[in-house]
């Protein structure tokens, strides 16, 4: 694609990132088979290559982004599946991402749009603020009819029934390896997870302190940034990445990691871009250095060779979330580390498309992200599994609401296949804590 930057425009680093991204489109639309918004709403801006025209449009022109094009960039949902399938290499994230940044300092929303947008960034990166506000969201249920407006309809129904008690696992400390210490990593416990399913991390720990892994919670880490980075509020998330790196360096130069292990695949992709984010920042070589040692709690298990188990005679589908399979490439990991723990995997049709949660997504595009739900729900329970299971929260919560099969992380499935208690998910009554 050609481009028309001037000089001057060039010497912003984000412009010069940007026309990179442009200048290696070719037009060819592949990205458009493989686009969920563009399945469902068959609009070519709907797609990636029409938010690509958008975008180059706005910046070569530095035009004011009006309500048209803000739509559009808004429905994206970043699950990067237009990356996985691009033949030329085109890195929509990055590209999308500044378009975000650009919109957010440009752009002055609708007063409804500002408020929401305002209350997700206070609340869901702050586990006791998003504890409270689910509490609220509990009590105001009944009243959901009386809604006006879609979105809060759509976060009063996030709200699960049960919401589990504080972990003290989530606090900073060192778990010892119960067997000659192999790797000493540090364990991303995360933001929403700690006030959704405290289940997941705690599998997490059981599993690699099992196999020989001293596991630190480190001082000072939190969220990612990944929700506040989304919607182009770069201030809030470059603060959040920032004590991540400050936090997780500290234990590199002190006692030394051989990872940072994140099992919510939506941080994950963040957590590996810090190295860009912070390419043009003081922090750079430290952002490299954390970005270089991030890793999938799959990835990690893989590296020590998990022991196999034997055949269980149960069917597991498996949700490939698209922060992994598309944002990190981690593809075959889960299902190998799955089938090895003596599992039957089974992958549903058109596995590369969205579930539709997408951080924030299902709470800002309603509409959109359910139908995205109701189709991938669809492809799942064709399989007629006996347990669902995906690699990060939000697919968890989203495919959750929309089926009665038990819906459980990866790695409580591995855990409870060697040696560590059966997931909660999959309690006899059918219960599933983290969404009944």
């Amino acid at each position: 694609m050609q481009t028309t930057f001037t000089p001057d425009q060039l010497r912003d680093p984000g412009i010069q990132r940007a026309n990179q991204i442009l200048r290696s489109c070719v037009h060819c639309g592949f990205c458009t088979a493989t686009c969920p918004t563009y399945q469902v709403l068959n609009d070519e801006l709907d797609s990636p290559r029409g938010r690509i025209y958008l975008i180059k449009d706005m910046l070569e022109n530095e035009r004011e982004p009006d309500a048209q094009l803000v739509k559009h960039i808004d429905r994206c949902l970043s699950c990067l599946a237009c990356m996985t399938t691009c033949p030329s290499g085109v890195h929509y994230m990055h590209l999308i991402d500044h378009a975000r940044a650009y919109i957010e300092q440009r752009y002055d929303r609708p007063l409804m749009d500002r408020l929401l947008r305002w209350t997700l960034a206070r609340i869901l990166p702050h586990p006791r603020r998003f504890r409270l506000a689910l509490l609220a969201a509990k009590i105001g249920r009944p009243f959901r009819a009386l809604m006006p407006d879609p979105r809060l309809r759509a976060m009063l129904d996030m709200a699960p029934r049960h919401i589990p008690p504080v972990s003290r696992n989530d606090d900073p400390q060192t778990f010892a390896p119960a067997t000659s210490r192999r790797k000493r990593v540090a364990l991303m416990t995360g933001c929403a997870q700690k006030a959704l399913n405290t289940d997941i991390n705690d599998a997490t720990i059981r599993l690699l302190t099992r196999l020989g892994v001293e596991v630190v919670i480190a001082q000072g880490a939190g969220c990612c940034g990944a929700l506040t980075h989304h919607m182009g509020r770069e201030n809030e998330s470059h603060a959040s990445a920032a004590r991540n790196i400050a936090a997780w360096v500290r234990e590199m130069d002190g006692e030394g990691l051989d990872a940072i292990v994140i099992n919510t695949s939506g941080c994950g992709t963040t957590v590996k871009d810090y190295g860009h984010m912070f390419r043009n920042d003081p922090l750079a070589a430290d952002a490299a250095r954390v970005s270089a040692i991030a890793k999938d709690i799959s990835e990690v298990l893989t590296d020590l060779d998990m022991p196999e188990g034997g055949t269980k005679n149960i069917k597991v589908a498996y949700h490939a979330a698209c922060s992994l399979q598309h944002g990190q490439k981690v593809k075959f990991a889960p299902k190998d580390l799955l089938k090895r723990a003596g599992f039957t995997v089974l992958e549903p049709a058109n596995s590369h498309l969205c579930c539709g949660s997408a951080g924030t997504y299902n709470l800002m595009q309603p509409e959109i992200s359910s139908e995205l739900k109701r189709r991938k729900v669809g492809t799942l329970e064709a399989l007629t599994p006996d347990i669902i299971s995906a690699g990060n929260i939000g697919c968890m919560m989203q495919i959750g609401s929309g089926t009665g099969i038990p819906v459980v992380h990866t790695v409580e499935l591995l855990d409870w296949a060697t040696g560590g208690p059966k997931p909660r998910a999959l309690a006899a009554n059918g219960e599933v804590p983290i969404l009944r």
